[in-house]
């Protein structure tokens, strides 16, 4: 190993990263970007206000009252329905998912029940709602629950279950603090997997790693700087996505060595992974079609952008046999939960697969068949 080399082909593929301002900028972008946008989305989920249509056939002071009920418990942002439209072809025609249908006569059942105790009468609230919405069922849950409030201070009754929120953490926080490690985690892997597939292919195309075998750059001199090279690229990356994330979103996330360690790691497991792909994948539109076969079913379902337990059973048995989640999780433990046992859990089972897609690339690298 000659540190010599290796600084001197490290400066040289930095500089040539430097040169191409096109890829420099969507190689750091990329995750800014996702950041941004789904940030947005998160930050806009804490105070969550859904649009509600309601339409008043009893026109009555009751069923005024219960709209107002609706608007302050089911933070719900209420449009009024004319009483004589039909509430079905407005949900077609004004493109909404939900009307809620007052009936007339509630006031005058809400009375019966009141003073002359007729506890058999009733009303029925009507939703009249489009089945294809994501957001409908949603909606409903949450009117289901505020009219059972409604019926449960009409009884009378102190309710006899109660409930009380407890975190495991000692300090509140927002999904956009779960969500940065995991866009730390993918755009490290993304960088250290495409860079190494992407360099190595196109300088095997072009003939200049079977020229390599001919200088005094040695095998080992080679993949570390290539390694040292990701490395710098991933910090790089890390610490613009970071200075992002506090500018404008203000999260509040723990910085600490664990980040450096799983970085490190995620590079190695990628780069190495890298390496056997481009041992068994010559060209470069293969080589492309083989990385994305491999880094988007990771970006998807290893719990970078949503929580693994929102998918079926035998695709959470599969997310945990990815190395990505680890990172994922590895980071999370260190950066969100100051969980410094199951930080040292996480970097051990990635550390280990590390090693051995590692040592396999190592061997897989062989510039003397390439003569």
């Amino acid at each position: 190993m000659n540190p010599r080399v290796i600084g001197a082909n490290l400066v040289v593929k930095l500089m040539s990263f430097y040169r191409e301002k096109t890829t420099m900028f969507f190689t750091f972008a990329f995750p800014i970007i996702l950041i941004l946008v789904f940030g947005t989305i998160f930050m806009s989920q804490d105070n969550v206000e859904y649009h509600l249509c309601v339409q008043d056939l009893d026109q009555t002071k009751s069923s005024a009252e219960s709209i107002k009920t609706l608007e302050q418990d089911g933070k719900f942002k209420i449009t009024r329905v004319d009483p004589a439209a039909k509430a079905a072809q407005y949900v077609r025609d004004n493109r909404v998912n939900l009307v809620l249908v007052i009936p007339k006569g509630l006031e005058k059942s809400l009375l019966r029940r009141k003073f002359l105790n007729d506890f058999t009468t009733s009303v029925t609230i009507t939703y009249i709602y489009d089945p294809s919405s994501s957001s409908v069922l949603t909606k409903m849950d949450i009117l289901n629950a505020v009219l059972a409030g409604i019926n449960q201070e009409m009884s009378g009754q102190p309710p006899f279950l109660r409930s009380v929120q407890k975190s495991i953490l000692t300090k509140k926080y927002r999904f956009i603090e779960f969500f940065v490690p995991g866009i730390i985690a993918m755009s490290v892997m993304t960088l250290s997997l495409f860079g190494t597939v992407d360099s190595d292919t196109e300088l095997r195309q072009k003939g200049v790693i079977r020229k390599l075998s001919t200088t005094p750059i040695t095998r080992t001199d080679w993949i570390l700087s290539n390694i040292l090279y990701q490395f710098i690229l991933a910090v790089i990356s890390t610490i613009t996505m970071l200075l992002v994330s506090y500018a404008v979103f203000h999260v509040s996330l723990h910085i600490n060595a664990w980040l450096l360690a799983f970085i490190l790691l995620d590079v190695f497991a990628f780069v190495g992974i890298g390496m056997l792909l481009t041992r068994f994948v010559k060209e470069a539109q293969s080589a492309a079609a083989a990385t994305n076969a491999i880094s988007y079913p990771m970006m998807f379902l290893s719990g970078s952008f949503f929580p693994i337990e929102l998918m079926p059973g035998f695709l959470q048995k599969f997310a945990k046999a990815l190395p990505l989640f680890y990172v994922n999780e590895g980071l999370r433990a260190a950066m969100v939960f100051e969980d410094n046992m199951a930080a040292l859990r996480y970097s051990a089972i990635i550390g280990v697969f590390a090693v051995v897609v590692f040592i396999l690339g190592i061997l897989a690298t062989k510039w003397e068949e390439d003569q």
